[in-house]
């Protein structure tokens, strides 16, 4: 039923242990506290019979009963060898009594003191008797406190078991939210959490479920394209300049073919690369590399790339070659969608998240209404495989990144797409002097 390793293990031992500690601390002191207190009664009685004595007074008062006390009550007077001005308590027992003697000082001159003894035996089995019942009230509180600690751990480990039979009903075709209206307040964090996780689960299954159905569209298409053109090709007999541009057309569909088995490759490639150990890297520095690496791209097709970075330098801990892929795309899709003689600006600011990095081109813009990271998804008049949006979402998902794409708001057509890295696993680098 319960393991060492165990929370609710460890939980009940250490509250019974602490409950068990504090009775036996409180049934003790208790105890103590009882005993103590008709002990000073009865030493009190025995220095007043032994004061009224002295005092040549009647032993007992008169509203005070003297049966019992008579009977249990034994005065004399002794003569000690050593004087001593002060008095002395004892017990004793005997005989299966128990007897509390008083030696109180009666007459200094001669030596004389009193020696007042009162036996105490029934005191001494009230004790025990409420020792008895003090020992049987704590067995039945150590077992109420059991009984307790099970049952509040098991209202404690409930959430966890229904988080745990909820997830282990879950599959690919039936995933749904934990409901955190029926959670308690403790256990709201882990809702949130394990929701956040379902909805990215929900996520990939769907874009699992779209590239492969897309991947097998895109693939159908080709191969239909080829066999039709060989089939009309065999129909009669051609020229040899015929059968050189039917055997150009095939290769042309094979290479697009090639494309998206490439880009179907990099995916997979890309869940490798997620598994790779993060690094501590310069985001500016590495900003900078590629800036310098597509701007000559960018020029070679008539276009400007321009660079504003800042802070002077950004130390981030992640996995490089997803942050290349993502930042390839951008720049790869800004330089395809400009058009020549405009530019493109690679920029990054700091912002209270982290730090966000900034491609601006001045294409033809996007649909809104259109999710451009799901796969195949294409936009604009150029030819492409519509994946790599989806990869670099992918991408920006395994590094804790946000990624974004919207239209300028500042007059001119084109597109904002944005990356914004997470400051929690990194720092900035002091401006050198």
């Amino acid at each position: 039923m319960f393991s060492s390793r165990s929370i609710r293990t460890n939980f009940l031992i250490k509250l019974i242990f602490s409950s068990l500690t504090l009775i036996i601390i409180f049934s003790s002191l208790l105890y103590f506290y009882i005993e103590k207190s008709i002990y000073d009664e009865k030493k009190e009685e025995l220095v007043q019979y032994a004061k009224n004595i002295s005092a040549y007074k009647s032993v007992f008062q008169a509203d005070e009963s003297m049966g019992e006390s008579f009977f249990s009550l034994n005065v004399g007077i002794i003569n000690l060898k050593n004087s001593h001005t002060g008095m002395d308590i004892y017990e004793t027992s005997k005989n299966n009594h128990t007897f509390l003697t008083l030696i109180y000082p009666f007459n200094l001159d001669d030596k004389s003191y009193l020696k007042i003894t009162k036996d105490i035996t029934q005191t001494k089995h009230l004790l025990k008797k409420i020792q008895r019942y003090i020992f049987v009230i704590n067995i039945a509180s150590i077992l109420l406190v059991i009984i307790y600690a099970i049952a509040l751990s098991k209202m404690l480990i409930a959430p966890i078991q229904t988080f745990s039979n909820k997830l282990a009903n879950m599959n690919e075709h039936l995933i749904t939210e934990i409901d955190m209206n029926k959670l308690p307040k403790e256990f709201e964090p882990l809702g949130a959490t394990l929701n956040h996780l379902i909805l990215r689960i929900e996520n990939f299954v769907k874009y699992q479920k779209e590239l492969f159905i897309g991947t097998a569209h895109e693939l159908k298409t080709p191969l239909a394209v080829i066999k039709l053109k060989n089939q009309v090709t065999l129909i009669k007999k051609r020229s040899p300049e015929e059968y050189i541009e039917a055997i150009k057309t095939t290769n042309k569909t094979v290479d697009e073919m090639n494309i998206i088995i490439t880009n179907i490759l990099n995916i997979g490639r890309q869940e490798g690369a997620q598994l790779d150990r993060p690094i501590e890297v310069d985001v500016i520095a590495f900003l900078k590399q590629k800036a310098n690496d597509f701007k000559l791209l960018a020029e070679n097709e008539g276009k400007q790339l321009h660079m504003d970075f800042k802070p002077d330098g950004f130390m981030a801990t992640l996995q490089i070659s997803l942050l290349n892929q993502i930042l390839q795309n951008f720049l790869q899709n800004a330089i395809k969608f400009t058009p020549k003689d405009k530019s493109i600006i690679l920029r990054s600011s700091q912002d209270d998240v982290g730090l966000l990095i900034e491609v601006v081109d001045e294409g033809c813009g996007i649909d809104d209404s259109i999710d451009l990271f799901a796969p195949f998804k294409r936009q604009g008049n150029k030819s492409g495989v519509g994946l790599g949006l989806f990869l670099a979402k992918s991408a920006a998902d395994a590094l804790g990144a946000k990624i974004s794409i919207r239209n300028r708001e500042d007059g001119i057509d084109g597109t904002v797409a944005s990356l914004q890295l997470n400051s929690k696993l990194s720092c900035i680098i002091p401006k050198k002097r």
